[in-house]
């Protein structure tokens, strides 16, 4: 096992992610505890040393099975992760409730790293908001020692990380960021790395692999990948990719069961980063991707101007996109979508065409969202 520096710390290069444990029957909520009892086990015989949950993974049941697998353990040889569950504005006011609730289902006096979770447009304000007490409360765990590390995730674009960046970034210690080579291009990831690099944090790694999406290549991309490395796995690019940049603590992945975890243990034995030809041929690979995928939408706006409903079409469309990329999840646009007012929002399009008339890439931009629209009800 690889392991990179954190203070003082020697943090496994791979993280275990709690948030895809495997489950019984497909439910969810139903984590299959023998089997979790084995895959942490052999994490823990091959190095893996950091471990990361939340409030709301598996229904609410990832830390409770967390805490009582990983209580077999030497608590000083693990570092455990949770988060604020900010994603729920219900639970703004609940914030010394909830803290208190997760160390007695994780079954510790501690977290060695606490997150605000999922820091997005949908909850930036709320969780600036001083009549919630969230910064300040946490903050207060720290002095008393029951956070060892304060951070925070982010699904948000780049002003929103700005915007929350501007008001408690000289006390994170650390950004879980989703990084991965699509992302690279398609999320601004590159540009949230570097604004995060800034401010002299490290990076957590979430979504190596985009939810599975890069460890199944179409045919024609993975056959370019196999050119020029006969012997690795395709996933396995991914986390090569990220071994190519820098400023990474730990890379997370939720590994659902002992074939997983067993391909990304064997990619953590060495550091085999990208060369110049490889990570051309990924974001070459990448571009294509989007290609096919997306509305070529490149936000110059001049839709905007000339639309009636004052809608941010630019926006939506980005929007639109990654609900495509996305599949019929489609989390990270629900929840960004949530942030726009509802007589903003796609469906509010009345097919006038004026946007249509202006804009370079002659996008159908009436029937995208109404498209977008439709995806979103379902």
């Amino acid at each position: 096992m690889i392991y990179n520096k954190f203070d003082d710390k020697e943090i496994s290069a791979l993280g275990m992610g709690a948030m895809r444990l495997p489950v019984i029957d497909g439910d969810d909520n139903k984590i299959d505890v023998d089997a979790s009892r084995e895959m942490i086990k052999t994490c823990m015989e091959a190095g893996i040393n950091y471990y990361d949950t939340a409030y709301g993974y598996h229904g609410g049941n990832s830390e409770l099975v967390v805490g009582e697998l990983l209580k077999e353990y030497d608590r000083d040889s693990i570092y455990i992760a949770s988060k604020f569950p900010g994603y729920d504005l219900g639970n703004m006011p609940k914030v010394k409730e909830i803290f208190e609730e997760q160390l007695k289902k994780c079954q510790v006096e501690y977290f060695d790293f606490y997150l605000f979770h999922n820091v997005c447009e949908m909850n930036i304000d709320a969780y600036l908001d001083p009549q919630y007490g969230i910064y300040d409360y946490l903050m207060e765990q720290k002095r008393n020692g029951r956070i060892k590390h304060l951070g925070f995730s982010t699904h948000g674009d780049l002003p929103c990380i700005k915007k929350f960046l501007d008001a408690y970034g000289k006390d994170m210690e650390f950004a879980q960021l989703e990084l991965n080579y699509f992302d690279y291009k398609f999320q601004d990831s590159k540009e949230k790395a570097e604004l995060v690099a800034e401010w002299n944090l490290p990076i957590i790694v979430m979504e190596p692999v985009r939810g599975g999406q890069l460890a199944n290549l179409p045919e024609e991309d993975a056959a370019k990948l196999k050119a020029l490395r006969p012997e690795e796995d395709v996933v396995a690019w991914a986390f090569r990719f990220l071994q190519t940049l820098p400023n990474i603590v730990t890379t997370l992945s939720g590994m659902s069961n002992m074939q997983q975890l067993k391909a990304n243990l064997k990619t953590y034995e060495e550091n085999k980063p990208l060369n110049d030809e490889e990570m051309e041929t990924v974001l070459g690979i990448v571009d294509d991707m989007i290609a096919r995928t997306t509305v070529p939408c490149t936000g110059c706006n001049y839709c905007a101007s000339k639309c009636p409903k004052n809608l941010n079409i630019s926006f939506l469309l980005k929007l639109y996109n990654e609900a495509m990329v996305e599949g019929s999840g489609a989390f990270i646009s629900s929840m960004a979508l949530a942030s726009v007012a509802e007589d903003k929002k796609p469906e509010c399009c009345i097919a006038c065409g004026a946007c249509e008339k202006v804009c370079p890439q002659k996008i159908k931009i009436s029937e995208e969202l109404a498209k977008f629209a439709e995806k979103m009800k379902g």
